[in-house]
């Protein structure tokens, strides 16, 4: 059903930046809700940020002021602008997407960031 195709992890040394991408598709109608939750070694799944259609977004306290999340209605794809990377970003960030017609959310595969020097 749903396709959720990310992009844009990899490795960067600390203060770097990087912007994660996530195409949507799949499903007809449109996304109520897309974001990104992050998952670090030893850690539980935690929400990073989230955009609703009408632009309004959400951020953990963590990433405010480092992150940006934006998207683009007309290609259902949203963005994470990741800057002044710490070591404590390292995590498997997943992408996420929640139709209007839909309760539930639907997922990304994962992808890795790595903040190491």
């Amino acid at each position: 059903q749903a396709q959720l195709v990310e992009s844009g992890g990899g490795l960067v040394q600390p203060g770097g930046s990087l912007r994660l991408s996530c195409a949507a598709s799949g499903i007809g109608g449109s996304i109520h809700v897309m974001g990104w939750y992050r998952q670090g070694p030893g850690k539980q799944r935690d929400l990073v940020a989230s955009i609703i259609r009408d632009g309004n977004t959400n951020y953990q306290d963590s990433v405010k002021g480092r992150f940006t999340i934006s998207r683009d209605n007309a290609k259902n794809t949203v963005y994470l602008q990741m800057n002044s990377l710490k070591p404590e970003d390292t995590a498997v960030y997943y992408c996420y997407a929640r139709w209007t017609i839909y309760s539930q959310p639907f997922w990304g595969q994962g992808t890795q960031v790595t903040v190491s020097s």
